[in-house]
Order: C-alpha cells, then sequence, then structure tokens
C-alpha cells in the first residue's frame, strides 16, 4: 500500500519539466552550463536564472558569484533586528512589512514567551476571516452525509454513461461541491498561515499535520480529515506530546488512513447487527465492490509500524516485528461508528485480541480499551521517541542536521515536563545553536513556506479561493496529499532542482504583481533598496542587487520595473532561505 523504506527515503518531487530556452544553443552555453552546474553544486539556485531566458553571458558570471557568496555563513554577530527576522522566519511564516522592527522593540525573547503562550495572543482577525470557509461549518457527520450522497449521485451517472462519454464525474454535480470543500480546506491553512497572529502555532500545526500525516485522498478520510485537524491537531499543538499522540490514535482518521479500523483479532466477528458498519462501503471504499459483503478477518499492522517508526520511537528505535505484531494487537478494536451515527472513534471489545502481550520488554495484561492507551503512555515515554521527536523539532527549527546539543536541550525538557511541548520549544529556542551564525538563512523554504512568506511580505490578502492552494500544489506540496505516512520532506536536499526553482521563479513573478508592500520608485536602486527593506529585511546580497539592476535596465515605465524587481527578489536566492 505504501511506498518501501528504500522509497521514502528518496523523496520523490514532481515537478514540470522546464523548456530549453533558444538562447541556449549559443556556442559559449556549453561552457558556462559547466561552469554554473558547478557552482550549483554549491548553490543551486542558479539553474533557476540560467532559464529565466533573459541573462546574458555577463549576468552568468554574476549569477555565479552570488550563489558563492549566498553559500557563505553569515557574519559573526546578530543586531536585534537580524534576531527578530531570524526568529520570524523560524518561528513564523516571515516576517510581514515592518513586523521585524516591532519584534526588536518589544524583544526577541518576549515576543517568543508571547507565541509560546498562544491563547493569550488575540486573533480577531483570522477569526473573521475563517467565517469565509464553509468547511468550518460542517461536522464530521455532515461531510460524511455529503460525501455519501456525492458518491451515489457519480455512480448513478457513472450507470447512465454512453460509451464515448470522457465526462470528468469528479467535476460536476455534488462530487464537485465535495471537491470544492476540500479545497477550501487548504486554502484556509493558507489563510491561516498568512493571516494568525499566533504565528508559532501556526507552524506547530503545520509541523503534527506532517509528522501525524493522513492522506486526504484515500476513501473516507476525504471527509474524516477535516475534523482531524480541527479537533485533534489544532488544540493540542502546544500542549502534551502523550495527549497528541492519544487523540491521534484515536483518531477516525487516522484509523481510517493505517486500516486499524479493519484490524481484529483472528476468529472474531461482531454480533449480527453490528456488520453493516464494517462493510467497506459504508467507509468511502466503493471501488471495490467485490469487497462491500467481506467483513475485516483478521491483524493489520499498518498502524502499529507506523506509530513506532514514524510518530515515536524512530526506524532505529529498538523495536523488531514481534513488537510490531503485538502493538497491532492491542489495537484490535480500536475502531469507527458508522457514517450514519457520526463516524467518531469507537472501540469493539468483541474484536479485541484478550491475550497478554509484550512490547520492547514490558507486558500489557489484557485490559480493553485501556490497554492501548498505557501503551501510547508508554511509547510516549521513551527515550528513543523524545529522542526522535525532538530531533525532527531541531531540524524543523533549527538545521536540516541538528546540532547534538540542541537535541539533547530539547530531551532534557521533555524529560523534566512529561512531554510538555511549550517547555522543548522554548528549550530549542534559548538553545545557543538556535542562534548560531552559520544557521541563519540556512534552510530552504518548502512550498508551503515559501508561498506563505511571500504573501506576508508582499502585504497581500490571501482570499478564500482555492488559488494560493494550488499554487502550492504545482510547486510539488499539494497540502495534505502526501500517500506516504511519513509526510512531506523538509530538508534542503528535496526541495532543491532545476525545475522546482524555476517553478518558484515563474510563482514569484505571479504573486509580485499584487504586491502592496513596495511603493512603485522611478529610480531603479531606489527601488532595489526598498524591496530589500521591504521583503528582505535588508539581507540581500549585493551581488544580487546587481542582477536585478541590470535585468531593470531597459524597463521605462515604473510600475512594470517594480513588479519584475519584486518578482525576481521573491525567487531569487535571497528569500528562498529562511
Amino acid at each position: 500500500m505504501f511506498e518501501t523504506r528504500a522509497a521514502r527515503a528518496g523523496g520523490r518531487v514532481s515537478m514540470r519539466r522546464a523548456v530549453r530556452p533558444r538562447w541556449a544553443a549559443h556556442p559559449g552555453w556549453h561552457l558556462e552550463r559547466r561552469v554554473l552546474h558547478d557552482t550549483a553544486g554549491v548553490c543551486p539556485w542558479a539553474l533557476t536564472w540560467l532559464r529565466e531566458g533573459r541573462q546574458t553571458r555577463h549576468m552568468l558570471s554574476i549569477v555565479a558569484a552570488v550563489c558563492l557568496l549566498t553559500a557563505q555563513a553569515p557574519g559573526p554577530g546578530l543586531t536585534a533586528r537580524d534576531s527578530a527576522f531570524h526568529a520570524l522566519n523560524r518561528l513564523a511564516y516571515g516576517a510581514r512589512p515592518g513586523e521585524a522592527d516591532s519584534v526588536a522593540r518589544v524583544g526577541v525573547m518576549r515576543w517568543i514567551e508571547q507565541q509560546l503562550d498562544a491563547d493569550h495572543i488575540s486573533d480577531s482577525r483570522l477569526a473573521q476571516r475563517e467565517h469565509e470557509f464553509k468547511i468550518l461549518h460542517y461536522d464530521r457527520g455532515d461531510l460524511a452525509e455529503r460525501f455519501g450522497t456525492a458518491q451515489r449521485e457519480r455512480q448513478r451517472r457513472q450507470r447512465e454513461m454512453k460509451a464515448g462519454d470522457t465526462t470528468n464525474l469528479d467535476a460536476v454535480g455534488p462530487m464537485r461541491e465535495f471537491r470544492d470543500l476540500g479545497g477550501e480546506l487548504q486554502q484556509l491553512a493558507i489563510v491561516r498561515a498568512a493571516v494568525s497572529e499566533r504565528q508559532l502555532r501556526e507552524v506547530m500545526v503545520d509541523f503534527w499535520t506532517n509528522h501525524f500525516n493522513v492522506f486526504v485522498g484515500k476513501g473516507a478520510d476525504r471527509f474524516l480529515l477535516p475534523s482531524y485537524i480541527e479537533e485533534t491537531i489544532r488544540p493540542r499543538a502546544l500542549g502534551r506530546f502523550e495527549d497528541l499522540l492519544i487523540a491521534t490514535a484515536r483518531s477516525p482518521a487516522m484509523l481510517f488512513y493505517l486500516d486499524n479500523a479493519q484490524s481484529v483479532a483472528p476468529g472474531s466477528a461482531p454480533p449480527r447487527p453490528m456488520m453493516a458498519p464494517f462493510r467497506r462501503r459504508r467507509f468511502g471504499m466503493n471501488e471495490l465492490p467485490e469487497d462491500r459483503r467481506r467483513r475485516p478477518t483478521g491483524i493489520n499492522e499498518n498502524y502499529a509500524r507506523e506509530l513506532m517508526e514514524l510518530h515515536t520511537l524512530g526506524v532505529d528505535g529498538g523495536y523488531t516485528q514481534q513488537d510490531v505484531i503485538n502493538v497491532a494487537r492491542i489495537f484490535t478494536g480500536w475502531s469507527i461508528q458508522p457514517p450514519e451515527r457520526g463516524a467518531g472513534f469507537a472501540y469493539h471489545d468483541w474484536a479485541h485480541d484478550q491475550g497478554d502481550k509484550v512490547v520492547l520488554g514490558q507486558k500489557f495484561e489484557s485490559d480493553g480499551e485501556d490497554e492501548g492507551v498505557r501503551l501510547l503512555k508508554f511509547l510516549a515515554s521513551q527515550h528513543a521517541t523524545m529522542h526522535h521527536v525532538s530531533a525532527k523539532l531541531c531540524a524543523r527549527f533549527v538545521a536540516d542536521e541538528p546540532p547534538d546539543d540542541c537535541v539533547d536541550a530539547a530531551v532534557a525538557a521533555w524529560q523534566k515536563t512529561h512531554g510538555d511541548i511549550r517547555a522543548v520549544l522554548r528549550a530549542i529556542f534559548t538553545s545557543p545553536d538556535f542562534w548560531a551564525p552559520q544557521v541563519v538563512r540556512a534552510k530552504v523554504k518548502t512550498p508551503f513556506e515559501f508561498v506563505v512568506s511571500a504573501v506576508r511580505a508582499a502585504g497581500i490578502e490571501p482570499d478564500s479561493t482555492p488559488r494560493l492552494a494550488r499554487l502550492v500544489g504545482r510547486l510539488g506540496e499539494p497540502l495534505y496529499q502526501q500517500p506516504a505516512p511519513t509526510g512531506y520532506p523538509e530538508t534542503e536536499a528535496h526541495w532543491v532542482n532545476s525545475g522546482a526553482l524555476l517553478a518558484r521563479m515563474n510563482a514569484a513573478l505571479m504573486l509580485a504583481k499584487q504586491c502592496s508592500s513596495v511603493p512603485t520608485v522611478p529610480d531603479h536602486s531606489q527601488l532595489v533598496e526598498a524591496i530589500d527593506q521591504k521583503l528582505l529585511g535588508g539581507t540581500m546580497s549585493a551581488h544580487t542587487k546587481s542582477v536585478i539592476l541590470e535585468q531593470l535596465a531597459d524597463i521605462n515605465d515604473p510600475e512594470q520595473a517594480r513588479t519584475l524587481a519584486v518578482g525576481l527578489a521573491l525567487g531569487g536566492p535571497d528569500f528562498q532561505r529562511q
């Protein structure tokens, strides 16, 4: 069902192939291309600039110098404003115009404490924007009913289709309406990340949604995912890890995604009136009509394996295949109510394996549903879990290769507070590694981070249409659509390639048309300086400025120059890093 471990390590990213420009046939192109491919080994942003098609051979050497320059670590020491920008780039989705100065005045550490105490931050503007999204007006039962209606209508249309009819049944009638609600869910994530004053909470919602990944394209998860995000992830994003782990384990979205809803003790059978909820069609799996009347017949190990490998202990957590089997036995009977009863969590004692189990040397006596809760608390308290999750947090906030001292500090805070996520984050943010000059602007933004940070920096007000969410999808990170339980990769190696960077440049040029944070200035040098201060906080390199100025040389229209310059700045190497 899922990718192999080897495939997971590869981290495929699907991108459109870039078209080779006509000027690439120039005799000097091959030499310059070879030189810049070598340069791209240090900083692959070169290939994006190369393929824009407007460059001169003189500009190629400038781009190479820009890449070599941006590959170097920043100078020692951070000013208050530099520290504010760094904090906003990591704990938030980048700075809005003037926000870094505001944070610097308040004090960076005070701002961080405010973000950690998100419940006391007023977020009225976001609350007002959320009213625009119909997806929030439906509970899980409502969505299940709408999905069932849409599926039945789709089946009816399919039966009535004539030979040769190529109508996309997912694009008409109730199925389209339901699909549009899914698009709202994606765009809602964009709006929240861009607008919310509780920035750290939104970053952590994204982190945990990815850590406890659920694929929205799988059957019933099309209507179960919204409640998973709203009721499971968001309220616990800054709480205790143990509570979050238990909530995800009991979530119908997770139980369906990793097939635990169908996991029963071998030989068990439900009472006759309870057979219907276990027909696969009741959970949106109507693509397998021959299985509709089958009931679950045995243990499924999918959730047990991913629980230990991804959610808690990590791949090197010291568990065995027998541990996986015993964990799966413990979770037999954890299932889902039928859609007409709300599709909530259900525990079926008749389906539970009543024997004793041993996991990591710990004996779990038969105790029904409480067995699973005990196991989850046990896993949350393991040192391997603390280290695995802390390392992922340090990789997200500090560096792709998390420093050992930072991870150790996070683990110590975890042990001291029994998994208080706020305390673990505080340990990371106060670690010297977080403020080390070599980690500043050293992480590459994911497509989601890039689009949201560009929206914030450019002063763009995101609307409730799925336009920006589709843009994130075109850049390789369609929200909630990662089939593998690993979630999307967050390291530079997975997002840096020539096709991806060209796509980002095109996206930046599109977003630049809506920029409101940079004034129209006739003088090109003043324009570039304004862009540097407004969008990048003064971090644009001199060579990047010269590249943009060269591109503006033949443009006399101030508005056209502003749009192009903003686009090149957003799509250039300096803005891609955080």
